[in-house]
C-alpha cells in the first residue's frame, strides 16, 4: 500500500484540501493508499483547515472538518513512499530536513497536472481564490490517481 503525504506551508488550506480530494478520488478509483498532510511551518498546529477552504471543499462534496494541522518532520521521509509539495518553497524546506541517504521521492503536486500549465498550487489563504485552488487540486489528484493505477 502506497503512503502519500501532501505538504504546504501551514497545513490549513492546500495540503488538507489535497488530502481530502485525493482520499475521495482514491476511494472512487479503488486505490489502496494511506494519505496524510502536513505543513512546513508550525503556525497552525492542531487547527482545523481554514474555514473558507472547508466551505469551498464542502460545496464540492469534500469534508475536511476532521483534519488537523501538523508540522512536517524528518521522520516523514521514512514513513511515506511519496511526498508531494504544493510549491517549490515547500520542496526546498523539506529537502533541508531530509535525513542523509534518504531517497523518498519529493515532487510538486502540479507535476500530475501538466495540462494545467501551473508550476505550483497558489495559496488561497493569500489569493482568496479557493475555487481555483480546488480546481487545480482536483486536476492533479486525478493525474496522481491515474499514475498510481498504472
Amino acid at each position: 500500500m502506497k503512503r502519500i503525504l501532501f505538504v504546504c506551508l501551514g497545513n490549513i488550506c492546500r495540503s488538507p484540501a489535497a488530502e481530502g480530494v485525493f482520499r475521495s478520488i482514491a476511494r472512487e478509483s479503488g486505490l489502496q493508499v494511506e494519505i496524510d498532510s502536513a505543513g512546513t511551518s508550525d503556525w497552525h498546529l492542531g487547527e482545523a483547515p481554514y474555514p473558507p477552504m472547508q466551505q469551498a471543499a464542502h460545496a464540492r462534496g469534500y469534508d475536511l472538518s476532521a483534519l488537523r494541522a501538523r508540522q512536517f518532520r524528518p521522520a516523514d521521509f521514512e514513513e511515506f513512499d511519496l511526498i508531494i509539495g504544493m510549491d517549490a518553497d515547500n520542496i526546498a524546506n523539506m529537502e533541508r530536513r531530509r535525513p542523509p541517504d534518504n531517497q523518498t521521492p519529493l515532487c510538486l503536486f502540479t507535476d500530475y497536472a501538466p495540462e494545467s500549465g501551473a508550476d505550483h498550487v497558489p495559496d488561497p489563504y493569500y489569493t482568496r481564490d479557493f475555487d481555483a485552488a480546488l480546481d487545480l487540486i482536483e486536476t492533479a489528484a486525478r493525474g496522481l490517481a491515474a499514475k498510481l493505477a498504472d
